[in-house]
């Protein structure tokens, strides 16, 4: 076994590890951080069927996000859907045999990948075209964006430029979940590509990315406009309700 399958396996084990740990580690501080105050924007919805509705219709059309700019939510839109499509293409790697719906979305989810880029590249011009937002913009954001430009311009490279191979590199993400290390291809734009995803995975849940999460937690998205029928009341302070 070479050293480099050696080396990508315990980077992926690593990598895998910190972004699950991460993640739960995040989430679980994200339901403890306390809401002492009805703050839901409005409008707002006054029951609980009508907070799930508004959460689906954020998590998946971006609804705040249409209504404040057209254009970023074009982009947005673009970049999420396409990494969407991108994803699910990607359980081809990992699944023996591989599913059904899984076969079907591969044309799709191949192309997905110019929707991905442009979208990211929509939204990384607008950190320098928009003033205000050029102003607020970090080295964070800007790296944000390169990595995740990065990752979509060497997937659609393997895909319609320099092809690897596919059935070794599958051996190998099948071996990886089984313990059962197979041998990686050296092709130098498959490792770049996983490299930049293990990184990505590493820094996940310590990036801006935590969104994706943090939108359930979201005071201002998940309470209903309920304050004059039912009294508020955040759980560390129901000890003093006497």
């Amino acid at each position: 076994m070479s050293s480099l399958t050696i080396f990508f396996a315990l980077l992926f084990y690593l990598a895998t590890a910190l972004l699950v740990g991460g993640l739960a580690y995040k989430i679980y501080i994200y339901s403890r951080t306390p809401t002492p105050l009805k703050i839901p924007t409005m409008p707002a919805p006054t029951t609980t069927t009508g907070v799930v509705m508004r959460m689906g219709r954020e998590v998946v059309l971006f609804e705040s996000l249409f209504k404040s700019n057209k254009w970023i939510w074009i982009f947005g839109w673009m970049f999420h859907f396409g990494l969407l499509l991108v994803l699910l293409r990607h359980l081809r790697y990992f699944t023996e045999p591989v599913w059904g719906w899984v076969v079907l979305i591969q044309p799709f989810g191949r192309y997905a990948a110019f929707a991905m880029i442009a979208g990211l590249l929509g939204l990384w011009a607008r950190r320098f075209l928009v003033d205000r937002v050029r102003y607020i913009s970090t080295p964070s954001d800007h790296l944000m964006l390169a990595l995740l430009v990065g990752i979509g311009l060497s997937g659609a490279a393997m895909s319609f430029v320099v092809h690897t191979n596919i059935v070794r590199l599958k051996e190998f993400m099948l071996g990886l979940m089984l313990f059962d290390w197979q041998l990686l291809p050296a092709d130098p734009i498959l490792l770049a590509h996983l490299s930049l995803v293990a990184l990505l995975m590493i820094i996940f849940p310590i990036s801006k990315l935590l969104h994706a999460p943090g939108i359930f937690f979201s005071p201002t998205r998940n309470q209903a406009d309920n304050s004059r029928d039912t009294r508020h009341v955040a759980p560390w302070a129901a000890r003093f309700e006497k």
